[in-house]
């Protein structure tokens, strides 16, 4: 299916996995993506959880994975070996794309140099199993597209493309998405739907609809850029304590009944 739309398993980050997918589910979404990011939503154990085990319990709920989410601190050793578990992981499920970012969930002090040294490695994993690995706008080093993609041209491996945020971008940059993301249409494998409060450095990433974001604009953007790949929501709210899990569940469900209101399935 071109362009399926999901609910990401990390706006449920304080719950478990199985109320992730009920709440997806149940918010009408068909499809998931799934978050395996240690130290913050590991719903997915890459070293323990077998991908049939995990594609059975999709199924209870309804929902198949368009994607995996995997970020780790790709500046260094330890992240680059999380990046290409998650490959390979993600290869045996059938996921094509993995998702992740240059300094993992934090991207603080992040080193272009130590990236670079490692990215190519992953690039050779990702080539091996078939999958494309996302780089997420985010952080320092990916805020906007006018520095991520010097970055992808500087990579150079086909393997190797963007995840672009919405509000990742406001955030990290200061610029709206409407303005960034027609620049950088070509490279782009995956898009986060996610809405923002506005602002460089404000942590407010309410229901899709809620919040500056002009949905409308971004998706004719991509239509337009002939972007094919996988929409995924992700809700962050204000950050931790996490809302209850029924105000967590409301809001993907407003996020997707303003999504199929712009023509989304």
């Amino acid at each position: 299916m071109a362009n399926p739309l999901a609910g990401h398993t990390n706006s449920y980050h304080s719950y478990g996995f199985d109320e992730a997918l009920a709440g997806i589910a149940d918010a009408g979404f068909k499809y998931v993506e799934l978050s395996a990011v240690p130290g913050w939503t590991e719903h997915v154990d890459l070293d323990v959880d077998e991908p049939d085990q995990v594609r059975r319990r999709l199924a209870e709920h309804g929902l198949e994975a368009v994607s995996l989410s995997g970020h780790s601190d790709l500046t260094t050793r330890e992240g680059l070996e999380h990046g290409v578990t998650a490959v390979r992981w993600a290869a045996a499920y059938g996921v094509p794309v993995v998702n992740t970012a240059v300094g993992g969930h934090q991207s603080a002090d992040e080193s272009e140099a130590a990236f670079l040294e490692h990215v190519g490695a992953l690039a050779d994993a990702a080539d091996e199993a078939g999958v494309v690995v996302a780089l997420e706008i985010h952080g320092d080093i990916m805020a906007s597209s006018d520095v991520t993609i010097p970055l992808i041209e500087k990579i150079g491996r086909d393997s190797i493309k963007v995840n672009y945020d919405t509000a990742n971008v406001e955030f990290y940059s200061g610029d709206r998405a409407v303005d960034d993301l027609p620049k950088i249409t070509s490279q782009v494998a995956h898009v986060h739907l996610k809405d923002t409060a506005g602002g460089k450095g404000n942590w407010d990433f309410p229901a899709v609809g809620d919040g500056t974001v002009d949905f409308r604009r971004v998706l004719e953007i991509l239509r337009e850029g002939g972007y094919s790949g996988p929409y995924s929501v992700e809700i962050e709210f204000k950050g931790e304590p996490w809302p209850s899990l029924e105000d967590v569940n409301a809001a993907m469900r407003r996020s997707r009944e303003h999504l199929t209101s712009l023509g989304l399935e």
